[in-house]
């Protein structure tokens, strides 16, 4: 296991039940690909450096996670995807000693 940070930005415009709901959803998505979330920090909404779809605000997230080295790119293409994530960063946290 190795553990990740997620950056997540949301759209600032959706009510905060839809954005609960993104969350739970992006949760539930790193549980099916074997990870667990240790820690979710939220940042609340800050603005943009640049205005991302015409919105210049977003809601930030940093989710800490537990997981084998797969999860990360099974985690990317759906996130890809989804509606209401206007950027995310997933970096690997910890280094491997070699």
């Amino acid at each position: 296991m190795h553990q990740y940070e997620l950056a997540l930005v949301l759209d600032a415009t959706i009510e905060d039940e839809a954005r609960a709901d993104i969350l739970e959803n992006i949760k539930a998505l790193i549980e099916r690909y074997e990870g667990q979330v240790t820690d979710i920090d939220e940042w609340g909404k800050r603005k943009l450096a640049y205005e991302i779809q015409k919105m210049p605000e977003g809601y930030y997230y940093f989710v800490q996670i537990d997981a084998p080295g797969t999860t990360p790119s099974e985690l990317e293409q759906r996130l890809r995807i989804m509606d209401h994530v206007l950027r995310f960063l997933i970096v690997r946290k910890d280094e491997e000693e070699e």
